[in-house]
């Protein structure tokens, strides 16, 4: 009989090498290496998406628990799961401040880019879970007029702040998607976005995607920009992930390597969620709400000071984001090296939130100073 449970995790899943040895055996595996015969006697397995967890891998083993350190759990097969009595929990929300971060460096870099005001239009988030709600209070500080979409919750809820998707298409100059992938069922979005969704497409729409790659048809995009019905478009994700489509990528305005949701509070979240769940469901007896401490600093300063003194508040609001992520950045590295894909988000920099961050201003308004404090950073009070 085993003293100890046995845990195959993901050997890139950060935070957790040192925290689960005084209570299990554990052994990190590149995910590209996890198989069938590898987990065959494990009781756990902690991973992310690159580890499809279906009959294939999961069959005669003696797996019990599956924790994944995403939101998104699609590829976990739940019904094999169910059916052979392994418990499965992913991380709902772990990421949703870092993608808030990635929606809001685009939306400004591309408004600085194009010289359009982002108050002078409407945005339409598709799928109003943890990040688009975040979405949602980031577009409101922008001053859009913000549009919402999501079957299930107005299943639940009713229809009062929901309107029908080709609604949302033909009165949103942006579509932002924060949907989960759903291969069927009544909540599919499998190619959501396919031929016949984006005929509907008027001209000058903008199209971000960072949910998942497969949630728009990759063809339909292609004519969609050719045809000028889309003419702006934004990708963290992309179907075949890492053999993402040349063609496709020469064609968007911003280009990055699903790290939307890469900010190293986000990731430690993710591994906190985890670290919890199996501490619970094996009763390992780890501290109560075990969080990584020290995380890393970031590289670019901690405190953000400004004279805001004639200039606008989306030209400091810009500058403030700017100051803690700059999209381009990822987007440069994408397009010079699109074959190191993976080895980007595996070896990506440091990031950090915007609650990490000060901001310190002279000749500061009282509306600055609430848009600064909504979007989450710490302010130096005295200074504005």
């Amino acid at each position: 009989m085993k003293n100890k449970i046995k845990i195959i995790a993901d050997s890139k899943i950060p935070f957790l090498q040192g925290v689960l040895e005084p209570f299990a055996e554990i052994s990190y595996i590149d995910p590209a290496l996890i198989t069938n015969e590898v987990v065959n006697d494990a009781d756990a397995l902690i991973i992310r998406t690159r580890t499809k967890c279906d009959a294939k891998l999961l069959e005669n083993s003696s797996v019990k628990f599956i924790a994944t350190t995403t939101i998104g759990f699609d590829h976990i097969d739940t019904t094999f799961c169910d059916v052979n009595g392994i418990k499965w929990i992913n991380a709902p929300g772990c990421n949703s401040n870092s993608v808030m971060q990635y929606v809001a460096s685009a939306l400004l870099t591309l408004a600085n880019q194009k010289k359009f005001q982002l108050n002078e239009l409407t945005i339409g988030i598709v799928g109003v879970g943890n990040v688009g709600s975040k979405i949602e209070k980031l577009s409101k500080i922008f001053g859009m007029k913000v549009l919402l979409n999501d079957p299930p919750r107005e299943r639940k809820e009713g229809s009062g702040k929901f309107v029908p998707l080709d609604y949302l298409i033909a009165h949103s100059d942006i579509i932002t998607l924060h949907v989960p992938l759903n291969i069927s069922g009544l909540n599919k979005t499998f190619h959501l976005f396919d031929h016949n969704l984006i005929e509907i497409f008027n001209t000058d729409k903008i199209l971000i995607n960072t949910s998942r790659g497969e949630v728009i048809s990759t063809d339909a995009l292609k004519n969609a920009i050719k045809n000028k019905k889309i003419t702006n478009c934004i990708l963290d994700v992309w179907e075949n992930e890492p053999q993402i489509d040349q063609e496709l990528l020469n064609m968007v305005d911003i280009a990055t390597p699903h790290i939307a949701g890469y900010s190293i509070e986000g990731k430690a979240n993710g591994t906190a969620v985890c670290v919890n769940a199996v501490n619970s469901f094996f009763y390992l007896g780890l501290e109560h709400n075990w969080y990584p401490k020290n995380l890393p600093a970031a590289n670019n300063p901690l405190l953000i000071e400004f004279d805001s003194k004639e200039k606008s508040l989306y030209k400091i609001i810009y500058d403030c984001i700017n100051a803690t992520y700059n999209i381009l950045d990822d987007d440069y590295k994408l397009r010079s090296s699109t074959n190191e894909f993976e080895s980007q988000r595996e070896n990506y920099p440091v990031r950090r939130e915007f609650n990490y961050y000060k901001v310190k201003s002279s000749n500061g308004s009282e509306s600055l100073r609430a848009a600064i404090y909504e979007l989450g950073f710490n302010l130096v009070w005295s200074n504005f």
